[in-house]
């Protein structure tokens, strides 16, 4: 793979990291900077890439994988901070927002990763590493927890 192929594929994917990290961290400028490890990582182990045609899938696991070590140090006092320029601001999807945010981590990164990404159940299986069946029953009772916060 080139680099121009390699920054094109980023900067097709930049929003979609930008979400998928928003949605992990919570938090903006760790977004940010999540974003820009999962890129430096990407590039560096590029050669580790076995299908182009799965670059997307692969990024999004690195970047993944750059919240959650970044979770990990982040110290246990957070303040959660609102992104309300991030929503179109109408009042069902601030309320939508303030739901996703409430869901426990495991769900809300498979409901964000399948509603508003659009990956489908087995690209989320290989994104997560984890089975079909759990991405479903996690899509399923993210789904109900969602409909509990929002009624």
């Amino acid at each position: 793979m080139t680099k121009e192929t390699f920054t094109d594929l980023v900067l097709e994917s930049e929003k979609t990291m930008y979400r998928v990290a928003l949605s992990i961290l919570k938090n903006e400028s760790d977004c940010e900077d999540a974003v820009q490890t999962a890129i430096l990582t990407a590039y560096e182990k590029l050669s580790d890439l076995r299908n182009e045609a799965f670059f997307k899938t692969w990024l999004i696991r690195i970047l993944i994988n750059a919240c959650n070590k970044q979770l990990r140090h982040r110290s246990r006092q957070t303040e959660l901070t609102e992104d309300v320029e991030a929503s179109s601001g109408t009042v069902e999807s601030l309320e939508i927002r303030e739901a996703l945010e409430k869901l426990p981590g495991k769900f809300r990164q498979v409901i964000v990763l399948y509603y508003i990404e659009e990956f489908s159940v087995k690209e989320i299986k290989q994104i997560l590493r984890i089975p079909e069946g759990t991405v479903k029953s996690r899509l399923s009772k993210g789904r109900e927890l969602l409909r509990l916060t929002i009624d």
